[in-house]
């Protein structure tokens, strides 16, 4: 029988190969992009809720509390989740003291975490730590940690600073911190101390391949009144070959700006930096 579709059959194959090609477009939709509040420290100790709703009026998707968040009950974790609800974002991780990762605190840890809805509890510091075989008991207690937040759908990760690139007796401590945990930690990169420390950045995400998970988008620039003064996407880094090799290789899954210290109000920052980003990720 005749078929009276009005596609012809080299209309019908050009429409059907479209239909993967679609896929792959939806595929590449944009990470999320958020903000390490650290960046607003001053207006989040003055009123919580007002800074993460100017923030999120400002177009960031995604919070990562700091510090301070573990001195929080139960009840005010639940009360900032739902301040996060109702504003359409989301905290997907939270930085810690390695303390919190002992058998003692990290039950309140994962407490907190769960109320908030983070999927990630992040040591942002390990403190003074004494040689290779300091760096390799920092790595013990990560891999232990991410033994018992594994069957709870949570898991743990490590934030670099400048020193963990620097050899310690020929070893890059966050080498050790690498080799010595399972794939499941994620190697938190905060760029701009990556870069302090003469490192390469692109380098870093591309030998540690599905690691890093979420990348500290903070700029750093030589020079005197520079340094962690500039802006994100006004330093040294280099911003568009890092997201090419966060995206292909490094299994990022979103992004965080962080600000530590420029000249001008800290709303105003992190307003300056979001339209940096949106500019170098057109």
């Amino acid at each position: 029988m005749r078929s009276h579709s009005p596609l012809s059959r080299r209309s019908f194959l050009a429409s059907a190969a479209l239909v993967p090609l679609a896929g792959a477009v939806a595929r590449k939709k944009p990470l999320p992009i958020g903000l390490e509040l650290y960046s607003v420290r001053t207006e989040l100790s003055k009123d919580l809720p007002r800074a993460v709703r100017a923030v999120a009026g400002q177009g960031y998707q995604v919070v990562e509390f700091y510090g301070p968040y573990y001195s929080w009950t139960l009840s005010q974790a639940k009360e900032t989740r739902k301040l996060l609800d109702d504003l359409g974002i989301r905290c997907n991780s939270t930085h810690n003291d390695l303390s919190n990762l002992s058998a003692e605190g990290l039950p309140k840890a994962i407490e907190l975490n769960q109320a908030l809805g983070s999927r990630y509890i992040v040591v942002a510091s390990a403190g003074r730590v004494d040689g290779l075989d300091g760096w390799r008991k920092v790595a013990d207690t990560l891999t232990q940690a991410a033994d018992k937040l594994r069957p709870l759908n949570l898991r743990t990760g490590y934030h670099n600073h400048a020193y963990e690139f620097v050899a310690v007796a020929g070893r890059r401590p966050i080498e050790l911190i690498a080799a010595g945990t399972p794939p499941d930690v994620m190697l938190q990169l905060d760029v701009g101390t990556c870069v302090e420390a003469g490192q390469d950045p692109v380098a870093w995400i591309k030998a540690n391949p599905g690691r890093i998970n979420c990348i500290h988008c903070k700029d750093w620039a030589p020079g005197a009144g520079k340094g962690y003064e500039v802006l994100f996407g006004e330093g040294v880094a280099p911003w568009r070959k890092i997201f090419q090799a966060a995206e292909s290789r490094g299994g990022v899954e979103w992004y965080l700006i962080e600000q530590e210290g420029a000249r001008m109000p800290e709303l105003e920052a992190s307003q300056r930096c979001l339209a940096n980003w949106k500019r170098l990720k057109r």
